[in-house]
């Protein structure tokens, strides 16, 4: 029997941990007379105009939440090009990190630029109490993470990573279905993300170069895609680490991504279930879908707004549900109306939220455990590491 459930659900906040991280407390209690008092503009500098996903902020509606005050990047071609398409006065745009908050004071910066540079932005604003929210993933690296993570909390700084499916209702409703079992417990998940290649969904020469250069982006569609998976999984078990990760990567477009891998199946264990992260550059249709897969059914996110649910009849039987959702409620919505709510103490993220950085530390570890694993061809255990 089949069920369409056609009425606009209404989006819950998040799973919430009854035990948040200390450093979460404390920037609450720092940042909550600014919440109590009158609300001013988050003052957000963008660094990097290289990635591809800058459009969002570049043509984000103005709202009273943020306010863009400043820009660096060094390429001014790209700035300029940016400049006629989205109409910010090359004024605002700076050659260093440094000039930019001298002059700009932000209270914020989004980074925009490759991915190795995420930890230079961290180092330049930590220690001036500068909050950053970077793209996925949190680093190039797990060494980089672990710097980073190191001056988020000395200096009690907010450090989010920006993940797409974070502001997915389906992925939020398969949670909550998840936690109150309605498919039994958890036992494989299955995670697929990616599309043609960045060449051939024609990416910015700029977003290209970076892309597929294993110094500057930590590897192809291993770290690109790779990523998304290992995020969601680490927020399906709530923080727990994979036993082992296990991954193969090959290079299906050597003539667009000479230097890196473009295709890679990544699997984690753990003590009762299993996942499965396929991010490809070889998708012929571009996806991020997710198949979560319980004792008694199984949970198809399908999109950002369908999801099935079957909940299983004998043998190959099914009772199935199917959503169509709207969007997540604000700040939930996206990336810099969240970030200035957990910047303003309005919202305090769970331990192992997706943007947070206790789930993004873990979520490197896989992928750095992912890269090893597929250069030495063995697997990599980490329970006990």
């Amino acid at each position: 029997m089949t069920t369409v459930n056609t009425l606009t659900v209404a989006n819950k906040q998040p799973y919430a941990m009854k035990k948040y991280a200390v450093l979460s407390l404390c920037l609450m209690l720092l940042t909550l007379t600014t919440a109590l008092g009158q609300k001013k503009p988050i003052k957000l500098g963008v660094v990097g105009l290289t990635h591809g996903h800058v459009g969002w902020i570049l043509s984000r509606e103005a709202k009273e939440d943020v306010v863009m005050v400043g820009i660096v990047e060094t390429n001014r071609d790209l700035a300029q090009r940016l400049s006629d398409r989205h109409g910010f006065p090359m004024e605002m745009v700076y050659n260093t990190m440094e000039e930019m908050i001298a002059a700009v004071k932000p209270d914020a910066v989004a980074g925009f630029g490759n991915i190795y540079d995420h930890l230079s932005i961290v180092e330049t604003c930590a220690p001036k109490g500068i909050h950053v929210m970077v793209e996925k993933p949190l680093a190039v690296s797990l060494d980089h993470a672990k710097k980073m993570e190191a001056l988020a909390v000395k200096h009690k700084i907010h450090l989010l990573t920006n993940y797409e499916t974070s502001w997915y209702p389906t992925n939020l409703k398969a949670f909550e279905l998840l936690h109150e079992g309605t498919i039994g417990d958890l036992r494989k998940v299955i995670v697929r993300d990616g599309h043609k290649g960045p060449k051939n969904i024609g990416v910015s020469a700029e977003f290209l170069e970076f892309l597929t250069d294993p110094k500057l982006n930590g590897g192809g569609a291993i770290m690109d895609f790779g990523c998304y998976g290992a995020n969601l999984m680490t927020w399906l078990q709530q923080g727990k680490r994979p036993n082992s990760v296990t991954a193969v990567t090959q290079q299906l477009q050597p003539e667009n991504n000479p230097k890196v891998d473009d295709d890679a199946t990544i699997i984690l264990t753990y003590d009762r279930a299993m996942a499965i992260l396929e991010p490809s550059w070889n998708w012929p249709i571009g996806r991020k879908d997710m198949e979560i897969y319980g004792e008694k059914g199984a949970i198809y996110a399908d999109n950002r707004h369908d999801m099935r649910v079957q909940i299983s009849e004998g043998y190959s039987g099914f009772d199935e549900e199917t959503f169509k959702l709207a969007e997540r409620e604000a700040p939930y919505d996206e990336p810099f109306a969240l970030f200035a709510s957990v910047i303003r103490g309005e919202t305090i993220l769970g331990s192992y939220d997706p943007y947070s950085l206790e789930n993004n530390m873990i979520t490197m570890e896989i992928l750095d455990a992912a890269v090893q694993s597929s250069k030495s061809q063995r697997t990599v255990q980490l329970k006990n590491n």
